[in-house]
């Protein structure tokens, strides 16, 4: 089985090409695969399958195995593959996911490759059934005890559950310690990725976003579109603002229309071939 590995904004993958439909990945190989020790190493995998009502869907797997609904980087990430290898003409596309059909638009460098990527997200869900989360009141000020501190969470769906926590420091964060508190909470019934922002300016935030199923990663493109719609709902942020990620910056516009657009950088790392027949079930603990 060949494979591509791929980041955006350090948020990384593996790719696996299955027009074919063939592969139904075990969530023990996944794991195994997604090892940064004895696997290939990465955030999460990617088969890229065929779709009905779409050029292509993305069957995403975190790095953990679980099946997830959505993910923005990753996305980016197969717009690259596609469009670079000739697998889809023009730039625009459409991208089946479990959160539904993504329109991506990917922009080229001077030799031809996709360098960025534009994705309509949709429009947010904030109706606490939907997000999901055990809400009495209003999701957006959702107050959470975490290692003997309440917090004012603000829950938002962009496909996938997110909880942001604007916080007046940032790097006094211990995202180690509060991201799989959050994560675990009993009203999060789907968990939860959990994001931790500093607004900077009404166009500006910086943020880190622990994932569920991966961990603390270098960016999330869900999340980032989180942080910007809780800030300008709280009156914190614009609709259109930077999100300064530790692995890069994307760049979200919350529009009119009620559609978040996501735009930010993709690069591919390196591609390989893995007997997948022989892919070894995940090491213990993982």
């Amino acid at each position: 089985m060949r494979f591509v590995k791929s980041h955006g904004a350090g948020n990384d993958f593996v790719l696996i090409e299955d027009l074919g439909d063939r592969l139904a990945p075990s969530a023990g190989v996944v794991a195994a695969l997604c090892d940064r020790h004895t696997g290939i190493g990465a955030d999460g995998l990617i088969r890229i399958a065929p779709a009905p009502d779409a050029h292509f869907f993305m069957d995403y797997y975190n790095a953990d195995g679980a099946q997830a609904e959505m993910c923005g980087n990753g996305i980016r990430c197969l717009a690259k593959y596609v469009g670079d290898r000739g697998l889809h003409e023009g730039d625009a596309m459409k991208v089946a996911t479990r959160a539904g059909i993504r329109d991506v638009t990917v922009f080229r460098d001077s030799g031809g490759l996709v360098d960025r990527a534009r994705v309509n997200m949709g429009a947010p869900v904030l109706d606490a059934e939907r997000i999901p989360v055990r809400s009495a009141g209003d999701p957006l000020h959702e107050p959470i005890d975490v290692e003997g501190v309440r917090l004012d969470a603000a829950c938002v769906s962009m496909g996938n559950p997110h909880c942001v926590i604007f916080v007046d420091d940032l790097d006094a964060v211990e995202v180690g310690t509060l991201g799989p508190a959050v994560e675990g909470l009993e009203k999060f019934p789907a968990r939860v990725n959990a994001e931790f922002a500093e607004v900077l300016s009404p166009g500006l935030v910086r943020a880190r976003v622990w994932e569920r199923g991966c961990g603390e990663t270098l960016a999330c493109g869900t999340g980032a579109c989180a942080v910007v719609v809780a800030g300008a709902l709280r009156g914190l942020t614009a609709r259109r603002a930077s999100v300064r990620l530790p692995g890069g910056t994307l760049e979200i516009d919350w529009t009119s229309a009620g559609e978040v657009l996501m735009t930010g950088p993709v690069e591919e790392v390196f591609t390989g071939e893995i007997p997948i027949d022989r892919a070894p079930e995940a090491p213990p603990g993982r």
